[in-house]
């Protein structure tokens, strides 16, 4: 690998290991084995290394979901209840597994009202998050999916995901199973919330 890849490297680890605030340019150095120099040369500033870092890490995470997603996806002997549920379950234990780089995610967003910048690649980056959160519950490619379908579906499935996120940082415990959202939603647009219909 050359400086730049291994100031990546460096800066993911450090992403999951320390986090956006604590994390300095030497720590970065330390970690990757390049120069303090080679970072402004490559990236521009740490802010940008670390934001390229951070989307890096969010790439790769949704690669291994998907991949531990392919069977469940793809077999028709699964219910569309019961592949969505399912997602829901694998993504939910991904939190559990993945704990550093949730963790790392929450401190970013942190960060947002901070830097505008990392804010405005944040905005950049959300309808492909949107489309990619549609690959994954839909187990297709991203490429298929279309541009409706990202900015309405994925909208829907997005705020699902951070919901779950949010409430698993605050309480694991507290994030229904796959199973259980989905008869939420399922009685949500029956309308049988409370119980009878409620036409």
């Amino acid at each position: 690998m050359g400086h730049r890849e291994d100031l990546l490297a460096g800066a993911k680890r450090c992403l999951l290991d320390k986090g956006w605030v604590r994390t300095t340019a030497r720590d970065i150095v330390a970690a990757s084995g390049a120069n303090l120099a080679s970072i402004g040369y490559h990236y521009g500033s740490k802010d940008a290394l670390m934001m390229e870092a951070f989307m890096g890490l969010t790439e790769e995470w949704g690669e291994e979901v998907g991949r531990s997603l392919a069977g469940i996806t793809t077999d028709a002997s699964v219910s569309r209840e019961e592949r969505v549920a399912l997602v829901l379950d694998r993504i939910k234990e991904s939190f559990a597994q993945d704990g550093a780089f949730w963790a790392a995610q929450l401190e970013v967003v942190g960060q947002l009202a901070k830097h505008p910048e990392l804010k405005e690649r944040f905005a950049g980056v959300m309808p492909e998050g949107r489309r990619g959160m549609v690959a994954i519950f839909e187990g297709v490619d991203d490429r298929e999916v279309p541009d409706e379908v990202a900015r309405t579906a994925g909208a829907l499935y997005h705020s699902m995901f951070i919901g779950m996120w949010v409430q698993w940082t605050i309480d694991p415990s507290a994030v229904g199973s796959g199973a259980d959202l989905v008869e939420g939603m399922r009685r949500i647009l029956e309308g049988t919330v409370l119980g009878a219909s409620e036409g």
